[in-house]
């Protein structure tokens, strides 16, 4: 007698959930008797310790600011993380006292970006053994958007303008080092060239990025490969 479907859960009928039309359930697979190494366990190496400072939008002596390495849906998202190999509950007292502090911090900071109404903070942990708090900004008045789906529809929105993108970077980062570090993050250039004639054809616009790295793409917070080593660059880590 083959078994019964899952039915679907109530939360499909939300106004904040991305999808619409015919859905099922996955069948549950049966529980595995080990969990893979997430990457800096065992022998798999860590994308946080490997990269250099100037991969961050922010930097200090405890803790490291990163972004995407280009612009997604959302107005922003940044990731928190700790300078040193440690995950959340291997924290110490004094930067478990420090990662509320950075957290507010940084919260305060993002929501203080023209368009900005909330700020969801994540931890999920299940790519990386490296502590590393996701930021992400809701856009005012998007009230579809809120809610836990928040993350899906960073990888469904078209990605935000890349001028603003930079702009956003740059006050985050000058609002922490208002308390310390270096800020890392530039605004972007003014473009000063003037066209060739004026009767000319208009310039064409820069071709647009790859499908843009979302929260929910990041490689941090994929399933590492069973059989393959070998490491992925981490989409979080480009220069700001």
């Amino acid at each position: 007698m083959p078994d019964t479907p899952p039915s679907v859960p109530d939360f499909t009928q939300w106004p904040s959930f991305p999808f619409e039309g015919d859905i099922r359930v996955k069948h549950i697979e049966d529980p595995v008797a080990e969990e893979p190494l997430r990457k800096g366990e065992g022998n798999r190496d860590c994308t946080a310790c490997q990269a250099p400072d100037e991969a961050y939008i922010w930097v200090g002596e405890r803790w490291r600011v990163r972004a995407m390495d280009r612009p997604t849906g959302l107005p922003m998202v940044l990731i928190l993380e700790s300078r040193s190999h440690l995950d959340l509950g291997d924290l110490p007292n004094l930067l478990a006292a420090e990662l509320g502090v950075m957290t507010v911090r940084l919260e305060r900071a993002i929501r203080s970006l023209d368009g900005v109404a909330r700020v969801h903070v994540n931890r999920w942990g299940d790519g990386s053994a490296h502590l590393h708090m996701w930021f992400l900004a809701r856009p005012y008045g998007q009230l579809q958007l809120r809610g836990t789906f928040l993350p899906l529809w960073d990888s469904i929105l078209p990605p935000i303008p890349e001028s603003r993108w930079r702009e956003n970077l740059a006050m985050v980062a000058a609002w922490l080092a208002e308390f310390g570090g270096r800020p890392l993050a530039e605004p972007p250039r003014i473009q000063w060239q003037a066209p060739s004639s004026l009767s000319g054809p208009a310039a064409e616009p820069a071709s647009e990025p790859d499908e843009p790295a979302s929260v929910i793409e990041a490689a941090e917070e994929a399933p590492a490969p069973e059989d393959d080593d070998e490491e992925q660059p981490a989409p979080g880590t480009g220069s700001a």
